[in-house]
């Protein structure tokens, strides 16, 4: 095994070499009173999991497909070889794994970033934190109020069930190899509730269907799922963009009743 492991492109990993920026990733992990369930998703050569080992009242665990990068880790860190999970974050039975909260934490590999947070999406009343490195384009999107350009179906989504705080942007230089745009590091905190008071389902195919067609107003953009059913409501005028989380909920409310 030689010192280091070779980034491969196909995995989109770009290793992070700054200990500070990896520190503040870590500490930016709520700290726990009692134990706590944390998985660490693509860790490559341990430049988070140094810091996040030394953690109190964690149980953690390491998600890495990546062979190269699991012989590394059972290697320099041997404490960990029993926490290594060997699969696809993506294709993980969380539930089946953890029993209790969970926190996702790590310098996503980012051809999958945005699907990880659909995972977390989809596990959300699990899923209590997710703290993460993401292309900077995708944390300025997740993060983006209504009105905004870079507003879309990962703003809503997300800030329908957790509170997203843009933390701060990494250059390029801090990885190895470098990647061809900047970095930043975003934390998404799961809401007191996240009963938002309409149909989970139609609620995210409301908002995937109104964001495909942004330029349309809602009206026509949302044809597919109106199939003709006639709603006097303001907000269909609008366009995807111009809405918030609750008019959406509204607008989900409003189409259930409609189409049931």
């Amino acid at each position: 095994m030689s010192q280091y492991v070779r980034a491969k492109k196909h995995l989109g990993q770009h290793f992070l070499k700054d200990e500070n920026i990896a520190a503040n990733i870590v500490d930016a992990l709520p700290k726990y009173k009692t134990p706590h369930h944390v998985i660490e998703v693509g860790p490559g050569m341990g430049v988070l999991t140094k810091y996040l080992i030394k953690l109190p009242n964690i149980n953690l665990k390491v998600a890495e497909i990546d062979w190269d990068s699991v012989a590394y880790l059972k290697t320099n860190y041997p404490a960990l070889s029993d926490s290594i999970i060997e699969k696809d974050f993506l294709q993980l039975n969380l539930a089946e794994i953890f029993d209790g909260p969970l926190a996702v934490i790590g310098n996503y590999p980012y051809n999958i970033s945005s699907q990880i947070l659909f995972k977390a999406l989809e596990n959300k009343q699990q899923v209590d934190c997710c703290i993460g490195m993401f292309q900077k384009e995708v944390a300025e999107r997740i993060a983006a109020p209504k009105g905004s350009k870079t507003y879309g179906i990962l703003s809503v989504l997300c800030q329908a069930f957790y509170t997203v705080e843009y933390l701060f942007t990494v250059h390029e230089n801090v990885f190895i190899p470098p990647p061809k745009v900047k970095s930043a590091v975003i934390r998404l905190i799961r809401r007191d509730t996240i009963d938002i008071e309409c149909n989970h389902v139609l609620f995210f195919r409301v908002v995937k269907t109104a964001f495909n067609q942004r330029r349309k107003t809602l009206r026509n953009a949302l044809k597919p799922i109106l199939n003709g059913a006639t709603i006097t409501t303001d907000l269909l005028e609008k366009r995807a963009e111009q809405l918030g989380v609750d008019e959406f909920v509204v607008l989900t409310n409003l189409i259930a009743n409609t189409i049931k």
